[in-house]
């Protein structure tokens, strides 16, 4: 059997007894390490776990996975995954190539960003699309997750903004070279993921996000202990320096559709409560009762 299996959120606790199982009857073990990151090291994974684990990076996940599935016919291999195992089309592709050859797959889910960010305070079913922000470089500003967020703007939704995290990346040089160098990791954190959401509306300036009137949450480290929920407008996130912590760090775009509940919930994380009633009201048009 292949086993996908879903990890959770935040350290070795976090995996299902039903994915601990597969875990133990695996001959083999991948961890999936560059779409999301648990807040603990593989060391940590593998005393709790048990067994030694095998971590697998982008071009092992994108241009090996013959060689992970291999052998998946007679024994059992797992592939490990933070989050949720279709929290990133690679894992339906590697599910795919599994079909294609014949090997019996099972997944077993878990928590992932997309669920737990309800801890914001704001209901999950008023959410839209989810978009992914990437690091900007001098020469590529790409800009077509705006379009995104536009769509669930005019629908009054709220989008979840999952910012890009770089892990064993090369240099355009490096990688032009064909020199296997790496550059050290690096995490988005909401400031400035902040900063590029602003430079984006300066370029496109259809009136989608503003820095003053544009209520946004900001979470760091989702689902463990050290979880940090900050509520404002985009510019006092902006502002907002080191307040977040380490990473991960993601972002929520508050849509005009936005229930008193919400508000209520969320006001408890804000920055400036005042501010935070006063936007939601005279901005969102939300009701509340004084």
């Amino acid at each position: 059997m292949f086993y996908v299996i879903g990890l959770g959120l935040a350290d070795e606790k976090d995996i299902t007894v039903r994915g601990l199982e597969a875990v133990r009857s695996c001959r083999r073990l991948y961890l999936e390490a560059y779409t999301s990151m648990l807040l603990v090291p593989k060391e940590q994974l593998e005393a709790f776990y048990g067994t030694k684990l095998i971590v697998a990076d982008r071009d092992m996940v994108e241009t090996e996975s013959d060689a992970i599935l291999e052998g998946a016919k007679d024994v059992d291999v797992g592939f490990l995954v933070v989050g949720d195992p279709f929290g990133a089309t690679t894992h339906t592709d590697l599910l795919l190539r599994a079909r294609a050859l014949g090997v019996p797959s099972r997944v077993i889910h878990n928590a992932s960003i997309m669920n737990a960010i309800g801890a914001c305070g704001l209901q999950l079913y008023n959410f839209g699309q989810a978009v992914s922000l990437v690091f900007f470089t001098e020469n590529w500003k790409p800009d077509s997750y705006y379009d995104r967020i536009k769509e669930n703007s005019e629908l009054g939704l709220h989008t979840l903004v999952l910012l890009d995290i770089k892990v064993k990346e090369q240099s355009e040089e490096n990688l032009a070279r064909g020199r296997k160098i790496y550059e050290p990791p690096r995490y988005m954190s909401i400031p400035l993921a902040v900063d590029q959401l602003l430079y984006t509306e300066t370029q496109r300036q259809q009136r989608v996000l503003s820095a003053k009137e544009t209520l946004a949450i900001g979470m760091s480290r989702v689902g463990s202990s050290k979880q940090r929920i900050v509520a404002g407008t985009l510019e006092e996130l902006q502002g907002a320096g080191d307040i977040f912590g380490p990473p991960l760090h993601s972002l929520v775009i508050v849509g005009k559709r936005l229930h008193p509940l919400e508000v209520d919930y969320a006001e408890e994380s804000a920055i400036n409560k005042a501010e935070w009633r006063r936007v939601a009201q005279q901005v969102y048009g939300c009701r509340l009762d004084e």
